[in-house]
């Protein structure tokens, strides 16, 4: 059996994150990542847009408002340290119907409590930012300083952090069983470890692993597919950055929204649909009927209650599956995207969304559970790639 000081459930990110944090402040920290894929970035965090949010989206008194916007500041930092690419492309968040104009407005006071340089522009101000958007709008919101990387190229670059640091990443191995009286946990592979300190850090899999050690009962993920139309290579759309809708501020969506990733490539999405498995990003692949019946009843249940508006959230997404109302939205915000602008893409991600069974709800903000000397992360979805930096400073010291 290995002994570890610490052990991290997962490669992501956040896992990512909170080993480099942790060797950079204990050098002599003995580490362990234990990641279930054959490598790093095949779900959650290799499938990021790469968007460093500028945290205009979160109440102050969030865990995503707190570390936003400093998270964002320190990603682009450590991109630019490493020569990796980054795009300080900017984001304009447009109110495309009179009732959004109040939004806007809240999302300007926000940003500026959370820290973050956000400008309300005229429509003049609009045309010379981009172009292409909707200029008929009542108002817009103009965030300068988010900026769009390439996940990969960070998960990467970590990883070999990592290595110099003398951190172990094993990879095709994931938890079955945990002794958290002992410390001591056993792999699918029958390896046994022991630990000092162990954080589930699994993203789409943090509910299971956290049962596993008692943890989280009154929690459960949904899995949400987030589907994208590519921008055709002979459109004469030109974008500069990014274009948002005003979001519905009761759900933990952001709406469909244009995406230029650091090379160019220009995307539409994502929806925001029911998935059947934690890994279902395309067709009935990744679905399972376990997973599948769990997920069908709990979206039943937030249907019915609507809470959170869900009901009304759950008909415009059904409609979205239809390219023609998908490009409906997206002339809201880019009025002269045509049919023959959009072409289907490859690009595919799952949002893990947590629902709190207890109070029907889905969780709005991030969670982190400790119990003894287990941490548990079970809810880092959007910004948690932004806010990774930040964020693990305060896993570690929670």
């Amino acid at each position: 059996m290995k002994d570890y000081d610490l052990i991290i459930l997962g490669g992501g990110i956040i896992g990512l994150s909170v080993a480099r944090e942790k060797a950079l402040s204990d050098p002599d920290c003995n580490i362990l990542i234990i990641e279930k894929e054959q490598k790093l970035g095949m779900h959650g965090s290799g499938r990021n847009s790469g968007v460093l949010h500028s945290g205009i989206y979160y109440p102050s008194d969030t865990l995503k408002a707190k570390f936003c916007a400093e998270g964002s500041m320190l990603m682009a930092n450590y991109c630019e340290e490493n020569n990796l690419p980054i795009s300080r492309c900017g984001k304009v968040v447009l109110s495309t119907k009179f009732e959004d104009d109040s939004q806007i407005d809240l999302l300007y006071n926000r940003g500026c409590a959370n820290g973050s340089l956000v400008n309300i522009i005229s429509q003049k101000e609009l045309r010379e930012i981009e172009p292409e958007a909707n200029a008929r709008v009542q108002k817009a919101l103009y965030s300068p300083n988010t900026s769009v990387v390439d996940p990969h190229l960070v998960l990467s670059n970590i990883q070999s952090e990592l290595k110099k640091f003398g951190v172990t990443i094993i990879f095709n191995e994931k938890v079955i069983i945990a002794d958290p009286d002992l410390s001591i946990i056993k792999t699918n592979k029958s390896n046994s470890f022991k630990y000092g300190h162990l954080i589930n850090c699994t993203g789409q899999y943090s509910d299971i692993v956290s049962k596993v050690f008692n943890v989280g009962k009154e929690y459960t993920l949904l899995p949400f597919k987030g589907l994208y139309y590519g921008l055709n290579k002979n459109s004469n759309i030109k974008l500069n950055g990014l274009i948002y809708p005003v979001p519905d501020l009761n759900i933990p969506f952001l709406g469909i929204h244009s995406v230029k990733l650091v090379g160019g490539e220009i995307f539409f999405g994502p929806t925001a649909t029911p998935a059947f498995g934690r890994e279902n990003y395309y067709g009935i692949k990744g679905a399972n009927i376990k997973d599948a019946s769990s997920i069908s009843y709990h979206i039943l249940r937030q249907y019915i209650s609507n809470k959170q508006g869900f009901r009304s959230y759950t008909h415009q997404e059904m409609h979205k599956f239809f390219k023609s109302e998908f490009l409906k939205s997206m002339q809201k915000l880019i009025p002269r995207l045509s049919n023959s602008d959009l072409v289907e893409s490859r690009k595919v991600g799952i949002r893990a969304q947590l629902l709190d069974i207890k109070r029907n709800e889905l969780v709005m903000d991030f969670i982190v559970k400790r119990v003894g000397n287990t941490t548990h992360v079970l809810n880092a979805v959007s910004p948690a790639f932004t806010s990774a930096f930040s964020f693990a400073k305060y896993i570690l010291n929670k």
